[in-house]
């Protein structure tokens, strides 16, 4: 609800851009009629801020075990390491937290484990896949039955490269978490 307020009495000021005009029009005013001053333009409701911890948790671990088991597959199929898959992990992580976690300080810094953690076993699940492959038996015998023998291996074949991907998936999911709380 607006007020009206009446003019000043006095002479108008000359560099006053309100000075001289009519008050604004009251409720009885048509609907139609033109209003005096400057035109303002609506502005659009601020958008609730969502805060929604267990959620965001929820959603970055389902996310992360998803990408765990598809980086795995990548690497069980191709042999290889791939670092976009690595940084997609993180993202992914990341953006399930963020979006719907909202902006919680917590859930950045938990994307970040959750990426690191799920890049690690999609990264023993590739080797449970290739060590699969080259016994003739079944993964989950391999992963499940000789989950150590499969850590191992992981040790074994673990170079700098391997930790400059949990690195660069750690920031790409900090930031992504960050980004995409709004």
């Amino acid at each position: 609800m607006s007020q009206s307020t009446p003019p000043p009495s006095g002479p108008p000021i000359e560099n006053n851009p309100y000075a001289g005009q009519a008050p604004a029009p009251g409720p009885d005013a048509p609907q139609g009629a033109p209003q005096p001053g400057f035109p303002v333009a609506p502005v659009a409701p601020a958008a609730p801020v969502r805060d929604n911890l267990a959620l965001g948790l929820a959603a970055a671990v389902v996310a992360a075990l998803v990408a765990a088991g598809v980086y795995g597959a990548i690497i069980g199929l191709t042999k290889h390491e791939i670092g976009w898959a690595a940084v997609g992990v993180g993202f992914l992580v990341g953006l399930a937290a963020g979006r719907v976690g909202g902006r919680n300080q917590i859930l950045p810094v938990a994307s970040v484990i959750l990426s690191v953690a799920s890049i690690y076993l999609g990264q023993l699940v590739g080797e449970a896949m290739i060590g699969a492959k080259e016994l003739g038996v079944g993964f989950n015998e391999v992963f499940f039955d000789h989950f150590d023998v499969v850590q191992e291996a992981w040790k074994a074949e673990a170079d700098p490269l391997t930790f400059v991907f949990f690195a660069i998936a750690a920031y790409v999911a900090f930031s992504s978490t960050r980004k995409a709380g709004v």
